[in-house]
């Protein structure tokens, strides 16, 4: 259920419709911010939503690393908090989605370097490029997109966490579980802001 209307005018909201970014308005309305949604364009307004919620998002992952000097900060977190702001009533933007992607993409990333024989040794990128690091990339994307399907996971940026992984940037067990533990709260900071916004954002969608 959304929030009133605060004597906002119904053209207003028109307005973010269009735009795709109703659920930017129903946020600053219910935080009684509606000054904003007078004075300025709805995609200005979206546009510093979207910049604050990942400023918030990239702010407490990375004074996590900090502490714990371990990478609560990747790349492929970027995409993920843009989806969860930018479109959060996507299938692709939902919890189980996120979760599910980068735990799958995790898991076909490592399970690559074992199947390529690259585990244990330096290798990837940084590195220089061979054949085993293209065999253990290819393995790990396609099983990566294959996976999803079959578990009818849609989240994109997965594709870039299982290469993350397959091309040695980040291969150590105890990494990989903290990738995955920070996917988990920047899913419940997706949850608290879309559910502030009034959004029916599931906590994890059912699939039929």
């Amino acid at each position: 259920m959304h929030p009133p209307l605060s004597n906002i005018p119904e053209e207003i909201l028109s307005l973010f419709t269009e735009h795709g970014a109703e659920h930017v308005f129903h946020f600053a309305n219910r935080m009684r911010l509606s000054w904003l949604l007078r004075r300025f364009h709805p995609r200005s307004v979206w546009a510093v939503y979207v910049c604050l919620n990942c400023l918030l998002t990239t702010g407490i992952l990375s004074i996590l690393a900090v502490v714990t000097q371990t990478p609560f900060v990747f790349p492929s977190l970027g995409p993920t908090a843009y989806l969860f702001f930018f479109s959060p009533l996507a299938p692709s933007a939902k919890p189980r989605h996120a979760i599910l992607g980068h735990g799958i993409g995790l898991i076909c990333g490592y399970a690559a370097l074992w199947i390529t024989g690259t585990a244990l040794s330096p290798h990837g990128i940084t590195h220089g490029v061979d054949w085993p690091t293209v065999a253990a990339a290819a393995i790990s994307l396609a099983s990566t997109g294959a996976l999803m399907v079959l578990f009818r996971v849609s989240h994109p940026p997965a594709g870039a966490t299982t290469l993350i992984v397959s091309l040695g940037l980040l291969s150590q067990p105890k990494h990989l579980l903290l990738v995955e533990v920070a996917v988990v709260l920047l899913s419940a900071q997706a949850l608290s802001i879309n559910r502030l916004a009034g959004l029916p954002y599931p906590i994890w969608e059912r699939v039929k």
